[in-house]
Order: structure tokens, then sequence, then C-alpha cells
């Protein structure tokens, strides 16, 4: 029979882009942690990291009363991600940081903390209502009900692995492993779309140079891949690689540049749908980049959860300065246990789109944002991921009459 196959691949912390986003987002939340509660909605952030051999650049436009010790913060970060040592050619306490921040710039910042509604209708009491878009661009939300996290199964397990795989390092039961790393998982689909079996499994693991690759593969496969793959999809023939160049002593940095935003398909949905192409890490949330991201993934899980499709896609279109979205696409892939026309009209009147509606209803001006950055942004029970809550199930029930 045609197998149908699909991959989606994770990568650990230690990865040099993932070094990059948490730098960025350790940045963001240190900034909301010093401000003010009442000042955290003027406070905006976009900072960008780039990690090479012995060096971390950092650079962006901020605004903020608050005064926050980027070296410190950088430096803190890599030693957590483990990069503590000389000999990886990168390390928290030798490596050079480098930071040119720059204030935002004063056209952006008119659009985005008075909206053109705003400026059209007259001034609002709540603070929330002025936001503006921070930037034009498309969003886009997912929800399946193939598995418990409501997210597609290739990605599910990619990110378990690489978590995994971090785990095994930090608490020492695998003592040989280094901090960076990749996971790649196969899944294979039937005709119905469901999935039915583990087509392929990859990881490629920074190592000591000391051990071989054959040692590598037998631990690998008893500590990171049995625990966490599920025993009925593994199949006789389902195929495991294990660091399959032979050798993955040089990682991290030293080995290659890291950069923010450069693992935007690992931060989503694996590549299963499509991606507006904005990043998230070290974006405040006035910038729909990452807020309206969120949102679309907040509305698309819990009209999945409710049952009114068994699968969601949202795509939102904004206009920088503007509150309100300029488009709203949705599309269950011919899923829908409703009327897609009343489905649409049920979202636009339950869930607000605006920026600062947004930013106020997830709560989104906690500094939270680090977590975000490795290990994906969706599909996890953290309670600070406040845009993964089912909270609105029921009132999408009870508009279809459920």
């Amino acid at each position: 029979m045609y197998k149908r196959l699909f991959t989606s691949e994770s990568v650990t912390e230690g990865h040099p882009d993932k070094v990059a986003d948490q730098i960025s987002d350790a940045i963001l939340d240190a900034i909301l942690e010093k401000e003010s509660e009442e000042n955290r909605i003027n406070a905006r952030v976009a900072v960008e990291t780039l990690v090479t051999t012995g060096t971390a650049f950092i650079a962006g436009e901020i605004r903020t009363s608050a005064y926050v010790d980027v070296p410190k913060i950088v430096r803190k970060t890599i030693k957590e991600i483990g990069y503590d040592r000389a000999k990886y050619g990168f390390d928290a306490d030798t490596c050079g940081v480098i930071v040119s921040i720059d204030e935002q710039s004063s056209d952006i910042a008119m659009g985005v903390d008075e909206s053109l509604e705003i400026k059209q209708n007259g001034d609002g009491k709540d603070p929330y209502e002025h936001i503006g878009a921070g930037d034009q661009g498309i969003m886009f939300g997912y929800a399946t009900n193939e598995t418990e996290e409501y997210m597609p199964m290739p990605i599910v397990y990619a990110h378990k692995l690489a978590q995994r795989l971090t785990k095994v390092r930090k608490n020492k039961i695998l003592d040989f492993l280094r901090p960076d790393g990749k996971t790649q998982v196969t899944i294979e689909y039937d005709e119905n779309n469901k999935p039915v079996a583990i087509d392929t499994v990859l990881i490629s693991t920074q190592h000591d140079p000391n051990v071989t690759r054959e040692e590598i593969e037998k631990a690998l496969i008893e500590h990171v891949i049995n625990p966490v793959m599920p025993k009925e999809l593994m199949k006789k023939d389902t195929k495991i690689l294990v660091n399959p160049t032979g050798r993955f002593v040089l990682g991290g940095p030293h080995a290659d540049t890291g950069l923010t935003g450069r693992k935007i398909i690992v931060d989503t949905y694996g590549g299963w749908v499509p991606h507006g192409g904005g990043a998230f890490s070290g974006k405040d949330p006035s910038k729909v980049d990452r807020s309206a991201h969120y949102m679309a993934r907040y509305v698309a899980k819990n009209v999945v959860a409710a049952g009114l499709a068994d699968e969601l896609m949202i795509q939102l279109g904004y206009a920088i300065g503007v509150a309100e979205p300029v488009s709203l696409l949705i599309d269950t892939k011919g899923t829908a246990k409703v009327e897609e026309e009343k489905l649409k009209k049920v979202i636009t009147e339950i869930f607000d789109f605006r920026p600062g509606a947004i930013i106020k209803h997830l709560d989104l001006l906690q500094p939270v944002y680090k977590k975000t950055a490795a290990y994906g942004h969706f599909g996890r029970d953290d309670f600070e991921f406040t845009w993964e809550k089912l909270d609105k199930v029921n009132e999408l029930k009870a508009a279809f009459g459920i």
C-alpha cells in the first residue's frame, strides 16, 4: 500500500538558534519583571540575538523605564542551557557579549500606542483599547484532535524526544551528552489521515569525543526513545537513526551560528500548516507576530475541544497601527460538525482579536516567555501558557445548542 508520510523536527535548548531565542526572551522577561504592573503595557521589546564562537551579539529596539543588566542575563541563560566549559568553544563565563540596543522607532510607536480606531473614534478609558497592531502580517493557528495535546503527532513526539534528550543530559543519566541536539519523527498516515505507525525516528546529539556511535545509539534507544515513543505505533520495520554522520563532537554556537527566529516551524506546528513568517522570541505581545499567533491557537484549540471540528486552521491578517484584523479565515479541512459560516460568526462573537484585547484576555504581560523559547510554543501544559487553556469550550458548545 502507498505510504503517506509526514515528518517534523525539533531541537534541544542547546541548539544555537534556540540559544539565541532563549537569550532574546530572557531579556524580554527581565524587562517585564522589572517594570511596574501599570507600566508593563507601555514596554516595547524587539530584541535579536546572534551567537557564534566565543561571542553573543544582542541588538534591537526597546522602550522601558526599567534597568536590566543585559550581559548578566545573557551569561545566566547560556549557563543554564549547559554551555559552562571553555572546551565547548562557547561558554557563559568567557564569551564576549556585545550589546547594541536603541529605542523603538517613534513612527512605529505612534501607531501601536494609539490605534487607527482610537484616532478616528476618540479616546477609550481602558488603556488596552488603545493598542494598535505592532506590525502588518499574517498569523496562523491550528488544532487537531489526533493527539491529547491537540497538535499534529509528528511535532508532538519530536518535541518529547528533544525534551527527554535534555533531561537525561542535565540529570547526568547519560554523562557523555552535550547541549546541542536535534530530533525528527516521521509518522505514517492512512487514507483517512489518521496516524497508524512511526516510520522513522532520528536523533542527532552532540557528545563527548571518547564515546562511540554504537554506545550512543544503544544508550539513546534505552533512555530516550523507548521511554518516549508509543509502543503501539513502533513497528518491526520502524527505522531508528542515531547520529547518522557517525560523529557530532563540535556543536552549539562553536560549530554553527545561531540566530533568533530561525526555528519558527519548530516553534509552531512542525510544518503541518502554513506559517506567516514572523518569529516570536524577543518580541513583546504588542507585536501580533507573537500575540495573534497565540490567540489563533487558543481559538482553534477550544473549537476542536468543543467537538465542532476534528481540526481547525485559522489565518489572521493585520495592518500596522490598526487594532481590528483585516481578515479572518477558518478552514476545518472538511471536518466541521457544524456549518462553517456559522462557526466563523460564533468565533468572531466570542473572541476579540484586537491586540489589546488579546494581551488582556491571555494575560500576556507576565514574564513567561523564556520558557516558550525551546520545545515549542503550543501543545504544552505549562500553566503560564494561557493560550492553551480550554476555558471557552462550554460557551462554544452553547452557541450551537450542544
